[in-house]
This record gives C-alpha cells, sequence and structure tokens, in this order.
C-alpha cells in the first residue's frame, strides 16, 4: 500500500537563519514599507531597556543578518554600519531604569518599540515586532512573531541594532563609574556585578530598583518580572 504525502506542515520546524519571506508576503499583499521591532537589555538589573526599528531595502540586504544572542560582539560591530548604511530607516528608543520601575519591564520594553517606530523618517504600513506581545499605541497594523529574531531579517536587523546600541551605552557608564564594571558584564546580574552592588549599594537612576536584589519593600522580584529570568543568566552579557 502506497505512503500518503501528508498535506500539514512538518510538526517541528528548525529554525535556522531569519529570512525576508514575512516581509515578501506582507508586499505582495500591498503592506509595504514593512519595520522590524526588537529590544535589548529586558533582564539585566542596571541600565535601560533599547529598542531599534529597522525597515531594510530589499534589494540591499546585509549578509549575515541573525538574532544578535546568536552573534559574537564582534559580529554585531561589523553589521551595525552595515544595517544603519543600507537600510531605509533606523530609529531607537530607550526607557530608562526608573521608566521601568514606574511600569514593569514588559511595558518599558513595548514602549521602547513604540517610541522607535515613531522616529522613523518614514510611515511603515506593518511592523514586525519580536515576542508575543504588540507594542500599544502603533500607527499601523503590527504583528508579533515569537522567536521572530529568528524568522524576519528585519526584526534580526533590528536586534542587532538594539543591542549594539544599548552595549555602547553600557560601556559608557561603565567607565564614568567602575565600581560596577558595566562595561563588561553589561548591567546583567553576573557575580562580579552582585558582590559590587553588595559593597556599593544601587547606583541612582542606573540600577532597576523593582529587580531583586533591591526589590522595593524587600520582596524578591518574579522571574517574569526580572525579564522572564533573564535577570539572572550571563548568557547575554556577552
Amino acid at each position: 500500500m502506497a505512503r500518503t504525502i501528508p498535506d500539514s506542515p512538518t510538526l517541528f520546524v528548525l529554525l535556522d537563519r531569519p529570512d525576508f519571506s514575512v516581509e515578501k508576503k506582507a508586499m505582495a499583499g500591498g503592506l509595504w514599507p514593512v519595520v522590524g521591532l526588537d529590544e535589548a537589555g529586558r533582564g539585566p538589573l542596571a541600565g535601560p531597556v533599547v529598542a531599534a526599528a529597522v525597515v531594510l531595502d530589499p534589494k540591499r540586504i546585509p549578509r549575515g543578518l541573525d538574532d544578535s544572542k546568536r552573534l559574537t560582539a564582534e559580529q554585531r560591530e561589523a553589521l551595525f554600519p552595515k544595517i544603519v548604511g543600507t537600510a531605509l530607516g533606523v530609529s531607537v528608543a530607550s526607557v530608562s531604569a526608573e521608566g521601568i520601575d514606574r511600569s514593569n519591564i514588559l511595558r518599558a520594553s513595548l514602549e521602547a518599540m513604540r517610541r522607535a517606530l515613531a522616529g522613523l523618517p518614514l510611515s511603515p504600513l506593518l511592523a514586525l515586532a519580536d515576542g508575543r506581545d504588540v507594542p500599544p499605541g502603533l500607527p499601523c497594523e503590527c504583528r508579533a512573531l515569537i522567536k521572530g529574531d529568528r524568522r524576519s531579517q528585519s526584526i534580526a536587523a533590528a536586534s542587532v541594532v538594539a543591542k549594539v546600541t544599548r552595549d555602547r551605552m553600557m560601556i559608557a557608564c561603565g567607565r564614568a563609574d567602575a565600581r560596577y564594571g558595566l562595561d563588561v558584564h553589561m548591567g546583567y546580574a553576573t557575580p562580579r556585578h552582585r558582590t559590587a552592588i553588595e559593597a556599593h549599594g544601587a547606583a541612582p537612576r542606573l540600577h532597576r530598583l523593582s529587580f531583586a536584589p533591591f526589590r522595593l519593600g524587600g520582596e524578591p522580584a518574579s522571574i517574569e518580572e526580572a525579564g522572564g529570568g533573564l535577570g539572572f543568566d550571563t548568557a547575554d552579557a556577552a
């Protein structure tokens, strides 16, 4: 008996590198420009959350785009000028540690994305946002893509721009105040950072007091409030 060919997609799809297929489908449906949105810095104990909005030129997409977490610092730095130099529009925005404390890290991340899109020199008809949530208040249609930085080159480009920008900000903070080593771990909860906090306390306007170990009122922050557990993971501190 001959085997039938299933008409359903493969149950498990291994994502390799992002491509431009989501954007091309949107363009075919009349939705252009398409902007990718992503953020960096949800998990650290210090510094802002930074978001980027990138509208790629379909004819000049830089090679090597990928989720910024799968790239080395050197690869991200090399891609950054290529993205900025070829994209039709690039915008970056942030929400400070104090702003994060006034709301929460999820809301601050989405607000940073909204601000980044608002700063673009052109008006997109579709936004592709990394993650599960659509930033509120956008002037265009938006689709949330889980693991979007591994699916969409526009989101991957935004992830690189956001990460490089935030890293540069934290390096500058580390040079201005060498006590915490921010230029090394970018504000993540490494042993060195936690030891420095125990010795010097929180840096005003720089540390997120709603995160453990600062937690206002003395109670530890939940995993969700600490950025999905990333606040205690040093993997993204490179």
